[in-house]
This record gives C-alpha cells, sequence and structure tokens, in this order.
C-alpha cells in the first residue's frame, strides 16, 4: 500500500511539473539492481551477439582474457589469462605477429568444469566456424587470417578449416595467436564480450560443434536463432544467468563460486520498459535503480532528490541513416507495391545517388540536435567520430537544403520518381524516441517537396529490427554503432567496406574502399594512416552510403545508493548496464 501511493504521488508531482524534494527512501531491494531500459537482447551468445543490449548482459555472464582497465580504453588488465602479453613480456613477438597468453589455472565455469586451454582455443575457433552473417567475428578473421569471414560474396564457405585450426594452438598451460600480419588493435578487440570463453564440454553437449574438420562446415552461418548458446549459458564470469524471458527481462544470478571475490550484489535484473512515463515513475520511486532517459526527457530528471545524474560522459558512439541499396524484396510490405509507380519504391531505389542526396538534403541537423539532444550532441561528418585519430576538421557535411533536396529527386531514375511518386516504410527499434523523430523528420521534410511522396514509420522490438536488417528488407534504416575499440578502423570497416556489419545490408561496396581499408588497418606509420583515412572520409562524403545523424554526450541516471560504477566508452551500454562486478548498493 505504501509503494501504491508512493507511485499515486510521484504521478501527481509530474502532471503538476514540481519535482519531489524530501521524500527520503530507504534502499529498496539492496542485494538486487534493477536496470530500465528498452535495449531487447538478441542473443547471448558471445560469438553470435553484435549490439549492445545483447553484449551487456554477456560481458558478466562470460569473460574474456583480458578485460579494459578502468575507465581506460587502450589499458589492459589480466582475466583469464594472468598477464597481458607485450613485447617487453616476452608473450608478443618482436615481429608484432605473434601473441601468447598463460591460462589461469582453478577457473571454474558455471556448470563446474575446469577452465582448461583447450576451452579458450576452442572458444574463437567455434567463433570463426560460426562466423554469422553481419556479427563481430570479422575482427577475428581479419587479424589472423587476413580476411573478412569464412564465406565467399555469394556466401560459399572461402577456407579450409586448417586455415582455423593453425592461426590458435595450445601450448602447455598457454595458448598463442599467429597473425596473419601485425594488427595493432588486437588486444582491445580480445577485451570485448566476443572474446568471452566458453567451455567446450557444455557446448558440445547442447548440440554445438565437436571441434572436428569433419562437422565444422554443419555449424558455419547459423540461422537467428538457431545459434547453439542463444539462450543457455555456461561462462564463468562473476553472474550466471537465472532467466531470460524475451521482450520482459533478464535476471542474472551472482556466481557464489567465482574465482575472485564473489560479487556484492546478489541479483541484477534488466527490465524491458519501452514506455517513458513507467520508466520513470518506477525509478523515482526506487523501484528501478538506473534507468535509461532519452535525450528529450533530461529535463524532467533535474533537482530530484536521491538521483545521482553523471553528465558529459565521452561516447565513442554514432548514429547514422543508411541507405539500402538493394532491398530484399521477400514478402517485404515496406517497399509497398516494390513498383516505382507511386505505390511503392523499387528494390534498388536507394542505388540512384540522386535519391540519396535528396533524402541527405532533407534532413535538418539544426532542429534535431536542438530539439531531440538539447545541443548535447554533434554533427558527424563521416564514420571516423570525435575522439578518433585521424578526423578531418575539414570535412564537409551535408545540411537541410529544399532547393538541393528537389534538384535530386527531379533527377532521380531518370525523373520518374518526380513524376509518379513513391510509397514505402521506414522502421525503427520500438522505445527509442530519437530515432522514431529522426524517421519522422525523413517523412515530414520528404513529403512537403512533392505531394506524391508518402513514407510511413513504423516501430518494431529490436530484436525484430536486427532479424530485417540482417535478411536486407530494411529500407532507410537508423541504427547506431558504438566502438569495439577505439580506433578509425573500426569505424570506416562496418560503415564503408563490402563486408561491414551496416554496409554489407546495405549492399554498399566500393572496392577503392576496401583497398584503403585494407591499408588503413595494415600501416603502421601515422602521417600515412592520416592520410588514408582522410581519403577515406572525402569517399564516405562523395558516395553518401549513409549520413551521421549525431554523435550524443552520454549521460548515466542512477539512485545515489548505486556505488561503484566507473564509465568506460567501450563497454557495452556502460552508461547504464556497464560492468557489474564493481557495484554494490549502499
Amino acid at each position: 500500500m505504501k509503494n501504491k501511493w508512493m507511485l499515486i504521488l510521484i504521478a501527481v508531482s509530474v502532471l503538476l511539473g514540481v519535482t519531489i524534494a524530501g521524500l527520503a527512501q530507504e534502499i529498496k531491494n539492496p542485494d538486487t539492481l534493477i536496470i530500465a531500459d528498452y535495449g531487447t537482447v538478441d542473443s547471448l551468445d558471445p560469438a553470435y551477439a553484435y549490439d549492445t543490449a545483447s553484449g551487456s548482459r554477456i560481458m558478466n555472464i562470460y569473460e574474456p582474457l583480458i578485460f579494459f582497465d578502468g575507465e581506460k580504453t587502450g589499458e589492459f588488465v589480466p582475466m583469464l589469462a594472468t598477464r597481458v602479453p607485450s613485447v617487453d613480456n616476452g608473450l608478443v613477438s618482436a615481429d608484432g605477429m605473434t601473441y601468447i597468453f598463460p591460462i589461469r589455472q582453478g577457473v571454474k565455469f558455471h556448470n563446474g568444469e575446469i577452465l582448461t586451454p583447450e576451452d579458450v582455443e576452442y572458444t574463437f575457433e567455434r567463433a570463426m566456424v560460426q562466423d554469422r552473417s553481419g556479427g563481430p567475428i570479422w575482427m577475428i578473421f581479419e587479424p589472423l587470417l587476413g580476411i573478412g569471414g569464412s564465406r565467399d560474396s555469394d556466401g560459399e564457405i572461402s577456407l579450409d578449416f586448417a586455415d582455423i585450426d593453425n592461426a590458435i594452438e595450445v601450448m602447455g598451460d598457454s595458448v598463442v595467436f599467429r597473425l596473419a600480419a601485425p594488427y595493432p588493435p588486437f588486444l582491445a578487440i580480445l577485451a570485448s564480450s566476443w572474446g568471452g570463453i566458453v567451455n567446450k564440454k557444455f557446448v558440445t553437449e547442447n548440440g554445438g560443434w565437436d571441434g572436428t574438420a569433419e562437422t565444422w562446415q554443419d555449424f558455419n552461418g547459423p540461422a537467428p536463432g538457431e545459434e547453439i548458446l542463444h539462450a543457455v549459458t555456461c561462462g564463468t564470469g562473476p553472474f550466471k544467468l537465472e532467466r531470460w524471458d524475451p521482450g520482459v527481462e533478464t535476471v542474472l544470478l551472482r556466481n557464489d563460486d567465482y574465482w575472485r571475490q564473489p560479487a556484492k550484489l546478489e541479483r541484477v535484473v534488466f527490465k524491458y520498459i519501452e514506455e517513458w512515463t513507467t520508466r520513470k515513475l518506477m525509478f523515482l520511486a526506487g523501484d528501478v535503480d538506473v534507468v535509461e532517459v532519452d535525450t528529450q526527457y533530461i529535463e524532467e530528471m533535474e533537482g530530484i532528490e536521491g538521483i545521482r545524474i553523471h553528465k558529459d560522459l565521452p561516447g565513442l558512439v554514432v548514429t547514422g541513416a543508411f541507405y539500402n541499396f538493394e532491398i530484399n524484396p521477400e514478402g517485404n510490405t515496406d517497399i509497398g507495391n516494390g513498383q516505382l509507380d507511386g505505390q511503392g519504391i523499387s528494390p534498388d531505389f536507394f542505388s540512384d545517388k540522386d535519391i540519396r542526396l535528396a533524402f541527405s538534403y532533407s534532413f535538418d541537423w539544426d532542429v534535431f540536435l536542438r530539439d531531440v539532444y538539447f545541443n548535447e550532441a554533434s554533427q558527424p561528418s563521416s564514420p571516423i567520430i570525435n575522439g578518433l585519430p585521424y578526423i578531418n576538421p575539414e570535412q564537409p557535411v551535408y545540411s537541410r537544403d529544399r532547393a538541393k533536396a528537389e534538384e535530386h529527386f527531379q533527377k532521380a531514375w531518370g525523373g520518374q520518381v518526380w513524376e509518379n511518386g513513391f510509397k514505402f516504410t521506414i522502421l525503427y527499434n520500438t522505445g527509442n524516441a530519437q530515432r522514431r523523430t529522426a524517421a519522422h523528420m525523413f517523412e515530414d521534410n520528404v513529403e512537403a517537396l512533392n505531394p506524391k511522396f508518402s513514407i510511413e514509420v513504423r516501430p518494431v522490438e529490436w530484436a525484430t529490427y536486427l532479424d530485417e536488417l540482417i535478411a536486407n528488407k530494411l529500407t532507410l534504416f537508423i541504427i547506431g554503432w558504438g566502438a569495439d575499440y577505439a580506433d578509425p578502423h573500426n569505424f570506416v570497416y562496418p560503415f564503408m567496406h563490402t563486408h561491414g556489419t551496416f554496409s554489407e545490408f546495405q549492399s554498399y561496396s566500393n572496392p577503392e574502399v576496401d583497398r584503403l581499408i585494407g591499408e588503413g588497418i595494415a600501416t603502421v606509420d601515422p602521417a600515412k594512416r592520416q592520410e588514408i583515412y582522410y581519403q577515406l572520409q572525402a569517399i564516405y562524403y562523395e558516395d553518401v552510403p549513409s549520413i551521421g545523424l549525431n554523435q550524443p554526450l552520454q549521460r548515466r541516471y542512477e539512485r545515489d545508493w548505486v556505488k561503484g560504477w566507473y564509465y568506460n566508452a567501450v563497454i557495452p551500454d556502460s552508461n547504464t548496464c556497464s560492468y557489474l562486478y564493481s557495484i554494490w548498493k549502499g
């Protein structure tokens, strides 16, 4: 009853526009951290998941060989390895192509099995064997084998198992990685969620790859939801999975048999709450400890007693709008009738550069950044964003220009677009108010140019959004990218390379871009790297395969009884979910 009246009082105060001061609250659920956001989990498989919602759960269940040193994005501490390899300690060869990781002994997986070097070798070989389309394992293939994946552009397997097998080997109590070429960000790649070590016995008992050359192709490129570790877990981390109810909540339970001191929290609950008012009321009532607050609601959260706000967190995050050059028409109602006759769009609609330019000149960054982000964000000029080396400060950007937008629409597809009009749907992930606003800005500004232009905007859950992305069915898609590691290669590759995470699903391919990206990561001379990345930024502006919408500053909203949090710009959802081992309530 007390909670009921508290909620009523909070609701009344919100309606009246006043803050709640002086309502001292005792710590609720002192051993349980409750996080409210709207990101649905795509998968709990470390080798499959490549989104922040999934990664933030995985990194607390599984552990990598090394991990980021607190807030530092380029320095590391040992985790399941006992030392961080370097040339100085003899664990990295002088040519930078061999890394040795001594494996910690006596560590138990959640099923009671003891961690072995063979589990580590199996983890990375399994990741390359699975190599799901659009997943994170390009970051393993590239340094180890010098390629982007296991399949060619037609989807056919293009390597032998021996290539995978020879890249990683057990040597006594250590595991050896043999690189195809020096690769400066290699350690940073291993420190993230896709570096989480799995238990070979657990995976095989659940029907996974048995580790042999004879069967590996049977497990290559699984369809969404068919990866063996989709919903079952067995890591070594400070928390283990208690329950995952998709679209509702994920519950983690403390691992009391952890190799370090067990975590202070007994449970962590990630609640999926799409509607802002519900999230807000639960947070103010103390029923939620950490909450996702979209920028348009930040003024509602100022001056409230008992709430701690961390502001101006420098995020290596960017959101873009991507044009799909070759939309998959199969069962796709978002392209209307699939014809450029006013009742739909053709699947290759956005392959016409004039269409891309017309849409780019239709977006209003001044309004978007002011009204949605309260100027706590900037317009990116390219995938190489502020905070990364080799950003070109003179790089031009697009801005809203009605005359240029009309000009390019009139040129597009030989005049058919302007004459016939079009109709299609833009999707965004449910609960993301910023992306909803961006989609509606495209809708409003484009439709204002010609009464024959019709755009619909429709929300779908995050997991569905990712499935549509992977199936190449999205038309103009709005999605964000957070740094896997703080190097421009981690941004130009997914945005621009033929096999990049986004460019692959929009069918953008430029051989010159691929060549430059390959040179950029293989070059150690800073002046030469700058020249290469300046060229890539110029091509991005010229080709306009996508446009950067915003690079926001981050905020964190937590009850003031939450202790031990720190911010690291490359940890998934660090401003909300974060690495939970260090956190407690008191």
